[in-house]
C-alpha cells in the first residue's frame, strides 16, 4: 500500500479523486487556510466545493510557478511582510513583470 499526495497544486482535487490522501503544495506556504479547506471539503464529501475552490486558486498558482520555486513564493511572502529576505546565488529576484502578476494574483485571491 503506498499513500499518493498530489505534488502539483493545480491537480490536488483530481490527485484526491483517484485516491490521493493530500497535497505537498506550494500554494500551502503562503495560504494554508485555503489549501486545507480544498482538502478538508473534499474529504467532507463536498467534491463540487473542493472543485470550485481549486479553480479559483488556478490563477495564482500559476503566478507562483511562473518562475523557477522557490523564487515567487519567497517573493510572495516578502510582499506579506513576512521578511522572507531577498533570494541567494544561484538564485535571483523575480522579474517585475512577473512580480506584478504575482502580486495582482495575490489581490485578486484576497491574500493581499
Amino acid at each position: 500500500r503506498v499513500d499518493l499526495y498530489s505534488g502539483n497544486d493545480d491537480q490536488i482535487v483530481p490527485m484526491l479523486s483517484l485516491g490521493g490522501k493530500g497535497v505537498i503544495s506550494v500554494l500551502s506556504n503562503i495560504a494554508p487556510a485555503q489549501t486545507h479547506e480544498i482538502c478538508e471539503t473534499y474529504f467532507k464529501g463536498d467534491v463540487k466545493r473542493s472543485a470550485a475552490l481549486q479553480l479559483a486558486a488556478i490563477p495564482l498558482i500559476n503566478a507562483l510557478f511562473c518562475e523557477v520555486n522557490p523564487i515567487p513564493v519567497k517573493a510572495a511572502l516578502n510582499l506579506m511582510g513576512k521578511n522572507a529576505g531577498p533570494m541567494r546565488l544561484p538564485l535571483t529576484e523575480m522579474e517585475p513583470k512577473n512580480q506584478d502578476r504575482l502580486k495582482q494574483a495575490m489581490i485578486e485571491y484576497g491574500i493581499l
